[in-house]
């Protein structure tokens, strides 16, 4: 299968600031996803699509490539569907013919080498599938979701809110780690949530979504713990 990775990173993080490039483990965030990427032996090409000069030369000093955005792609409103679909035109220009892609966040700095593998191996299935989708479970279940209105709190789904934990039905979430699409799919849809989707799960630990300080100290204490950065990854 032709396949290359695609990683999205925007300079203008709001909640935490330059959260891409923080230092993690010895090196910028986005210099893990950007080792496994290259070291898995999956993929013909890594990009980095940014519009960050400072980004794009540190992805460049970790051996990816770097597609340099429009100014529209680059706003807090422009979604990684558009970035990537804007990735995989540049990329049709140039030639480069795929069957598929790996979308990998930039945060997603504890994925191990066997979780880019594993995941890729589910488009495979069964059933065969046309994306994967990076998921957890939740740590509440949606069935107790509660809503604020006029001063009080309600059930969001007030019939299910009363069912016995065991018998809620198994759901899971986008934990915004990683996403693969066969291309083909991929540009007819421009969407992950396509008809042929499949989860990969990953456990917490993991799975960290880093948007906020707190996000940030939590991973820098689990990379401490786990030696992340240190070649047993």
């Amino acid at each position: 299968m032709r396949a290359v990775a695609i990683i999205p990173a925007r300079g203008g993080s709001k909640r935490l600031p330059r959260k891409n490039i923080l230092p993690l483990g010895g090196r910028p965030m986005i210099a893990h996803p950007i080792r496994l990427a290259r070291e898995s032996g999956l993929f013909e090409r890594v990009v980095v699509s940014t519009e960050d000069t400072e980004i794009a030369e540190i992805a460049r000093i970790a051996g990816a490539e770097v597609f340099e955005r429009d100014t529209e792609l680059a706003t807090d409103k422009a979604t990684v569907v558009q970035v990537c679909l804007d990735a995989l035109r540049r990329l049709e220009q140039e030639g480069t013919e795929l069957d598929a892609f790996c979308c990998l966040y930039a945060t997603a700095a504890f994925l191990t080498m066997q979780d880019v593998q594993d995941s890729r191996v589910r488009l495979f299935g069964p059933p065969e599938a046309d994306y994967v989708m990076g998921v957890s479970e939740y740590p509440i279940h949606p069935f107790k979701a509660l809503r604020s209105e006029d001063g009080y709190l309600k059930a969001v789904w007030p019939e299910s809110a009363q069912l016995k934990s065991q018998e809620y039905p198994a759901m899971c979430a986008s934990n915004g780690t990683l996403y693969w699409a066969r291309s083909g799919a991929f540009i007819q849809e421009q969407s992950f949530y396509g008809q042929r989707l499949v989860g990969y799960e990953l456990p917490p630990n993991r799975a960290i979504d880093i948007d906020t300080r707190e996000d940030y100290d939590w991973a820098c204490r689990l990379a401490a713990a786990s030696k992340l950065g240190q070649g047993n990854e």
